[in-house]
């Protein structure tokens, strides 16, 4: 049977996980493109590159499920070679090589150029900051650093990420200003700590600088920040998000738990008290911001009574959003000496719990913006609806604008000013103004 020659192999990358991931196919997209190889993204190919994610026990179960199922198909013919890259690889080499044998090569989340050796392409420096977006033409995501110095007990993700290191300024408004070339009009700033960015190359925090960079990119009307961490968070950032109008009223900043005593084993570096006065300066100095947070429940030593502290905190915060997770015990972690103490349904329970008395906060705050008229960005058309956002949401965790496409067309990828005119939980149903 005749096989292709190499230069005609078409290669699949499967990406699984955050957005950091998603950035980091991205890159390596681009690479083999610039080497000349033919690249898809979740599509059908002759080699499979599955970007993994290591995270928490349901990310890590979806990453071997896929693998599983990419080893299957190239047992039974249908695709060459399969290779696996990202967090899962990086934390757990040897044991996949001894369990999951059939996958080609393993590699971590720093071994790009080795990655690429094996798909037969060369690591172009020139191409430092292209990328080929996987996201919406008009959105996508800029990584300022890579890994974490953070000591969170219940966090792996400088086992699998490495220390912090930040992007210099320059080439990150270089990479923004070839983002905005091709379409891009909205930057979503990730990292696993951007109010860390800048310590270790500036010597301090430098977002703000960083800030201040970006709004001048041409083409760029959004700037949105994901992932601050609540202790040192430096305040200028507040000041150029209330008077910059590219920079979104908007801060992704996961607190995890209020509970003194949970957040002190959790090495969060902060208290009930520091956090409830953060949100208040928050409030006070951008007081149309909306507010994202996720929680954790289930740590160990997470009594009713503590968890009765979060509900409560929740129900008197009132955050615009918010998400909820599991605790998941990950050996390595400072945590893990600690006893798994929760039973799982316990967990899960409440979970359910903190998300049902969201779901209530986030109708209540969607009443009050009926009649009201937004800016809106529009990613997608689903069913009979136009689905767009407000600068108030992030893509595929927030709420949306749904507007119906009975009688009105709109550019996906463009801005349009929307009334609302009824609100659910997480939707808002408007009309174009």
């Amino acid at each position: 049977m005749r096989t292709k020659s190499v230069g005609k192999k078409k290669i699949n990358i499967v990406t699984l996980g955050c957005s950091k991931n998603v950035y980091d196919s991205e890159v390596l997209m681009s690479q083999l493109k610039a080497n000349g190889k033919e690249v898809v993204h979740e599509d059908k190919g002759d080699i499979v590159v599955i970007n993994t994610c290591g995270f928490i026990d349901n990310a890590k179960e979806e990453s071997i499920n896929t693998i599983l199922d990419y080893v299957e198909a190239k047992n039974r013919g249908e695709v060459e070679k399969v290779f696996v890259t990202g967090c899962l690889s990086e934390r757990y080499k040897p044991d996949l090589i001894k369990e999951i044998p059939d996958v080609d090569q393993y590699f971590g989340t720093r071994d790009l150029p080795i990655l690429l050796k094996h798909l037969g392409a060369d690591y172009k420096h020139e191409l430092v900051g292209e990328r080929l977006t996987t996201t919406p033409k008009h959105y996508a995501y800029l990584k300022i650093s890579e890994g974490c110095d953070r000591p969170c007990s219940f966090c792996a993700i400088p086992l699998m990420r490495g220390g912090h290191i930040s992007t210099p300024i320059e080439k990150l408004v270089r990479e923004a200003q070839k983002l905005a070339k091709v379409g891009v009009k909205e930057l979503i700033l990730i990292a696993q700590d951007l109010t860390y960015y800048g310590l270790d190359i500036y010597k301090k925090r430098a977002l703000g600088e960083l800030l201040n960079e970006l709004v001048k990119v041409e083409g760029i009307e959004w700037i949105r920040l994901h992932y601050a961490f609540p202790s040192g968070f430096p305040e200028d950032v507040l000041d150029i998000i209330r008077e910059e109008p590219k920079v979104c009223n908007y801060i992704d900043i996961p607190l995890q738990h209020i509970n003194s005593d949970l957040l002190k084993s959790m090495k969060r570096g902060t208290t009930h008290e520091k956090t409830d006065a953060l949100l208040s300066k928050f409030r006070e100095k951008v007081p149309d911001m909306a507010i994202r947070t996720t929680l954790i429940v289930g740590y160990p030593g997470e009594t009713e009574e503590r968890f009765q502290e979060l509900k409560d905190w929740v129900r008197e915060q009132k955050f615009d959003r918010l998400g909820c997770f599991t605790y998941s015990h990950e050996e390595n972690t400072g945590a893990y000496v600690l006893e798994d103490d929760i039973p799982q349904e316990v967990k899960e329970a409440r979970v359910e719990e903190i998300m049902e008395l969201q779901s209530q906060i986030s109708w209540e705050k969607n009443q009050q913006k009926i009649g009201q008229i937004y800016k809106c960005i529009f990613d997608r058309k689903e069913g009979n609806y136009f689905v767009g956002r407000t600068e108030y949401d992030s893509p595929d965790v927030d709420n949306t604008v749904l507007v119906s496409a009975e009688n009105t067309y709109i550019s996906i990828g463009e801005f349009a000013l929307v009334k609302i005119t009824s609100a659910e939980e997480f939707d808002l149903y408007g009309e174009l103004i």
